[in-house]
């Protein structure tokens, strides 16, 4: 073992070791492509630099076969109106129709010495063949959505360094019947990739079943030696704080090594951190690969990583070198963050329980398909989803199992942001065979086999496992949504691959087994879905860690006017049978009539806006009612869902064009993590407090406003709430009942700190003895002022401030628009939206994002139930 201080001299030294010529980049641009019917010439004859790519077309690489038709206009944008059943769908066309060659031109010259160069592929759905001057790469048809391809290119680079890569992709071999089942007939499933193309009941089916180059392709030069897969595992003993000194941590660090070389190569493996080095010798063998471990690390006064709402998350970063003959041969710059995750049966809630460097966290989560139907991936567009999961103050995300193993830049955005991360592997209880179906081809015994190809699932599984594995927000595994895979491949992941390729976490059998939560109430262990009153939130006591249970969340009219045609702008029928066909083509899933107490209405930008109201309060309710039930009915919730890859009008925070809704907000205040609610079955004021830390001397502050404004103070009392616990305080229902049964009422509530600081607040709008909010439709105007003003390079700061003497300035939606077309500028951030002011106070909230920096002459408006449209220049 060799682990110690290095010296300054010694720093400098390692700092600038000399590399050999290693360096990766993207071939990102510059792609032609062309249906194979308009291509009969051979891979090795399209791959000679010579040959002439006559009418081929601008290709987008990354990125599926409909993604380049779009972009060249050969097919109208699937996410508008009708359009996709404009496009042909392979089903009916047959494969070759999205079968597609692939061409590109690089300049690289051939390696000097021991040098090697390397082709990377990261996800090519569904098969390929891979040629490169006139050679074949791949030595047999490549498959596999998920499997990583890379391949040793120096022997066939061209001497002039002009070469051509030609990569013909064919669709998967078992499109299915798009028609109209959850996957389609199910037959999607037998291949090994997303199952959610053939279309589900939030999306319609991809009509290329997103077949392409749908992931990065890279250029990787090395040495003889090329490092693979490196693997981080840190050790946290103990319970810790994110305060305070920290107790030693311990770091353990192996990778495989590849020698690519004729002779044998003896050389080190080493890395630093914070001074610290660890090194190991090692000889490889001619044309070998190695699976070398370093010395254990014990790194003292570690950074600890937490999620979101219980601590910073720190990252360190990791140069993992191998040093032959003076040179760095590979090097590996990885980012990881110290942290240790733990799992407990909770014998009370019959659930799962999870810590995290010792302190337990009660999961609030949200369900994710995948960013773009598409698999149109950016970082900026990850970056953007995961901080509107922050904003939401959740604390993790589950990975459906129908759609994909989420890419490294999405657990980049988790790991900056705290979003615990839970895996589902590529199985489905539809289409593999739980429920009986009409819509499937196959019967459940033939499903239940799904896929086809069970030894190519496990390689998946192995690649994904060590591509993944070092991202400390990656928190589980899961074998599956709603069921298990295949026996044979279940036992595989859970007793082999996943202990020996990871070994540090958790394995769901499947998303609501009884290994995440014991079912005691039959059904499917999971949901409802659809709009609930608000007490049953508070009331029904469901499944103890709900992998699925949610509600409604169609956007506003701005949102809505992005994807419906003008004609289909209508206010949806409460029967959801009479709804206008394009709002059912795009998923809609009803509000029933609780649109009604806040007045009916046939105006849509009116309706729309109603139904914010519906959303917040949904959501609101959603984490109130699970919060208040912690550690004694449940352990964990996770809502269904929070996003859409595609324009669905459902059971989303934010549309697909990161434009917020109020279901963003109403969780976001539901879920604080010290915070003061009202349970509305039995009037029972509560804190909740999802800290690790003692919260006393708060004044909980109890005030009823009428619809003018007038206030009566119900009660001031101090009070106080343990660590990761609820505290029920007082019942004050037979007094709001009385105050609210002629029109309704707001009630709000405050916690104060000894500073009378406000520390937490909620305002809650009570109906009238008729469940009506007759009082909401009515209220007199307020007469707010507004100013905003630049707070930074990409923030703005927007004071609302609502003079004494009138009524309550509510529910203000604060938006960043353009100041000539008055449209949204996406995506920017709000400390918080549809806020309410109370009469002779004020509230400043944020908008940040890089948008705000970069987008010139912009505005900010402001507008509310009774407060009138405003625009502010700043």
């Amino acid at each position: 073992m060799m682990i110690r201080k290095l010296t300054v001299s010694c720093l400098l030294l390692m700092a600038f070791l000399p590399l050999a010529a290693q360096e990766k980049y993207e071939l990102n641009s510059g792609w032609q492509c062309s249906n194979i019917a308009g291509t009969k010439a051979t891979g090795q004859q399209i791959s000679d630099p010579e040959y002439r790519l006559s009418g081929w077309t601008a290709a987008t690489v990354p990125g599926t076969v409909l993604t380049t038709l779009l972009d060249n206009k050969q097919v109208p944008d699937p996410m508008f109106g009708m359009n996709n059943e404009m496009i042909p769908d392979i089903y009916h066309v047959g494969r070759d129709h999205y079968t597609y060659w692939f061409v590109k031109d690089f300049t690289e010259k051939p390696a000097t010495g021991d040098g090697q160069v390397w082709l990377h592929f990261r996800g090519v759905n569904d098969g390929c063949d891979i040629f490169l001057n006139g050679h074949k790469v791949t030595p047999a048809t490549h498959f596999g959505a998920y499997l990583r391809q890379s391949y040793n290119i120096t022997p066939w680079l061209a001497k002039s360094g002009k070469n051509r890569l030609a990569v013909i992709v064919y669709p998967p071999a078992f499109p299915g019947n798009p028609n109209g089942g959850q996957g389609g007939d199910g037959t999607i499933a037998k291949n090994v990739g997303p199952q959610y193309t053939a279309g589900w009941d939030w999306i319609q089916p991809m009509r290329d079943r997103n077949t392409g180059i749908w992931d990065k392709v890279t250029i990787e030069k090395t040495g003889a030696v090329r490092i693979k897969d490196p693997h981080i595992i840190t050790k946290v003993p103990g319970t810790r704080k994110p305060e305070g000194p920290q107790a030693p941590a311990t770091i353990l660090v192996s990778a495989d090594l590849e020698n690519a070389s004729d002779k044998s190569v003896t050389g080190s493996l080493r890395y630093t951190i914070e001074g610290g080095i660890a090194t190991q010798k090692v000889t490889l063998a001619p044309h070998s690969t190695t699976t070398v471990q370093l010395p254990d690390m014990l790194l003292k006064q570690p950074a600890l990583w937490w999620p979101a709402g219980y601590g910073p998350q720190h990252l360190y970063h990791m140069k993992l070198q191998f040093l032959h003959n003076g040179t760095a041969d590979d090097t590996e710059d990885v980012e990881f963050g110290i942290r240790e995750i733990q799992t407990y049966w909770n014998t009370h809630t019959g659930s799962r329980e999870i810590a995290v460097n010792g302190q337990k966290i009660f999961i609030k989560g949200g369900n994710w398909i995948t960013s773009d139907a598409m698999f149109r991936f950016s970082k900026e567009r990850y970056d953007a989803e995961v901080r509107f999961h922050r904003d939401m103050n959740l604390n993790l995300i589950r990975i459906w199992g129908g759609s994909l193993t989420e890419r490294p830049e999405f657990f980049e955005a988790c790991d900056k942001y705290g979003l615990l991360v839970f895996q589902d592997f590529w199985i489905s209880g539809d289409c593999n065979g739980r429920w009986q179906d009409p819509f499937k081809k196959d019967d459940q015994w033939t499903r239940r086999q799904y896929p086809d190809n069970h030894s190519l699932f496990l390689e998946s599984v192995a690649d994904q496992v060590k591509m993944l594995r070092n991202y400390p927000s990656l928190a589980f595994w899961c074998g599956g949504n709603e069921i298990t895979p295949p026996a044979d491949i279940f036992h595989a992941m859970k007793d082999s691959i996943i202990p020996a390729l990871d070994g540090t976490r958790y394995f769901f059998d499947y998303s609501n087994s009884d290994s995440m939560s014991y079912n005691t109430l039959g059904g499917n262990g999971d949901g409802p879905y659809g709009i609930q009153t608000v007490p049953y939130f508070w009331s029904y006591r469901t499944f103890p860690f709900n992998s699925e249970v949610g509600s409604v969340g169609t956007g506003d009219y701005e949102s809505l006017e992005r994807f419906l045609p003008a004609e289909n702008l209508v206010t949806p029928d409460p029967q959801i049978s009479k709804t206008d066909a394009v709002w059912n083509y795009h998923k809609y899933i009803g509000y029933n009539h609780s649109i009604d107490p806040y007045g009916k209405t046939t105006d849509l930008k009116e309706w729309a806006n109603k139904a914010q109201l519906v959303n917040y309060d949904q959501y609101r309710a959603l984490m109130e009612g699970f919060s208040a039930h912690m550690w004694d009915w449940y352990t964990g919730v996770i809502i269904w869902k929070t996003q859409n890859p595609w324009t669905a009008l459902r059971g989303q925070m934010y549309d697909y064009y990161l434009d917020p809704n109020a279901c963003l907000y109403g969780s976001r205040k539901g879920a604080e993590p010290l915070h003061v609610m009202y349970d509305p079955t039995d009037g029972m004021v509560m804190a909740v407090n999802n800290t690790f830390s003692y919260a006393r001397d708060l004044m909980l502050e109890l005030k009823a406003f009428d619809m003018n404004g007038r206030d009566s103070l119900l009660t001031q009392v101090f009070v106080e709430a343990g660590p990761t616990s609820v505290q029920k305080i007082m019942s004050v229902k037979g007094v709001l009942d009385k105050l609210s049964e002629k029109e309704g009422a707001f009630f709000s509530l405050r916690l104060l700190d000894t500073k009378q600081q406000v520390v937490d607040e909620n305002l809650y709008w009570l109906a009238d003895a008729g469940g009506n909010y007759s009082g909401l439709q009515r209220m007199p105007a307020a007469e707010v002022k507004i100013t905003a003003k630049n707070a930074g390079a990409d923030s703005i700061a927007v004071t609302i401030s609502n003079p004494a003497g009138g009524p309550v300035a509510f529910f203000n939606r604060v938006s960043l628009v353009d100041a000539q077309t008055k449209k949204r500028i996406l995506p920017v951030f709000y400390s918080d939206n549809y806020i309410s002011v109370l009469p002779g106070e004020q509230k400043t909230i944020s908008i940040s994002g890089a948008a705000v920096g970069t987008h010139k002459g912009a505005q900010v408006e402001v507008y509310g139930n009774n407060v009138k449209r405003q625009y502010i220049t700043f």
